[in-house]
């Protein structure tokens, strides 16, 4: 862990992961879902879905994305 009380990136050895959280299909918080390097350089990220755990998924920006009406 580093100072932050975040683990070091050891990809980049520059940043530190930080998680993300997002909501499931049935809108239950999921804590967790993804790490994320908060270095841009760098990029990696590691990522929960259905189970499955995927490495380095392309970032996108969110600026476009609206939100869905619930």
């Amino acid at each position: 862990m580093g100072d932050s009380g975040t683990p070091k990136c050891l990809k980049c050895d520059l940043g530190h992961l930080v998680p993300l959280s997002d909501y499931g299909s049935q809108g239950a918080a999921v804590h967790f879902k993804a790490w994320v390097c908060i270095n841009p350089e760098c990029g990696f990220n590691i990522k929960i879905r259905n189970g499955d755990i995927y490495l380095n998924e392309p970032i996108t920006s969110g600026a476009m994305h609206s939100p869905r009406s619930r």
